[in-house]
């Protein structure tokens, strides 16, 4: 019942969420923009996203994702240019002065869709999980069970990687807060730089 390897699936996952990719990047923009506390948000869309591709790509549409890979590149565009409108926003947007507690208008629901819509724009976690879970499923047994205990290790080790990245981020930013545009501009440019390589490296 319990799943095949589940000691080498943590660590295909830890190296996974050390791993700075977009959506620790976007994470750590709002961070720095908002807060770490805000970022609650961020990362519940995060994993919100990933739950829905885990059942759909694991039980629906995996082989349809592998078979069609003009769907993934349709996703890959998406969260380009999503990437690019969080670059624009972050870059115009206020930075929050954490040490008092001050925030900027950005409602919660605007936290959660980003979150939720650059996880679930990845082309890579839609390839990731067809690719990477049912290697740990023993389909002879009661393999959903086995698919709840790696979902349910997978979302509370990324929701505290995001977390993490959401805390450093925080404390990085008080010993810049002299400059607060200057984070914006950074962040922003980060945003940019990562939505061009997907544009460059990521073909299907």
């Amino acid at each position: 019942m319990f799943p095949v390897n589940y000691i080498l699936f943590l660590q295909i996952i830890l190296f996974l969420f050390i791993t700075p990719g977009t959506p620790r990047i976007v994470i750590m923009s709002h961070a720095v923009t908002y807060g770490a506390k805000k970022c609650l948000w961020t990362a519940l869309g995060d994993i919100s996203a990933n739950i829905i591709q885990m059942i759909l790509v694991v039980f629906f549409i995996g082989g349809l994702l592998l078979d069609n890979p003009e769907l993934l590149n349709a996703l890959k565009w998406l969260g380009v240019f999503y990437l690019f409108y969080l670059a624009y926003d972050t870059y115009y947007s206020k930075t929050s002065n954490i040490k008092t507690g001050k925030e900027y208008k950005k409602n919660i629901f605007s936290f959660y869709k980003d979150g939720f819509l650059v996880a679930g724009t990845s082309p890579k976690a839609w390839m990731f999980f067809p690719l990477i879970f049912p290697q740990f499923l023993d389909f002879n047994s009661n393999y959903h069970v086995q698919f709840l205990i790696l979902m349910f290790t997978y979302i509370l080790l990324d929701f505290l990687s995001l977390m993490s990245y959401a805390i450093a981020a925080e404390k990085i930013v008080l010993w810049l807060k002299g400059n607060p545009k200057t984070i914006n501009t950074i962040s922003a440019c980060v945003l940019i730089v990562i939505a061009l390589i997907i544009v460059f490296t990521q073909k299907y």
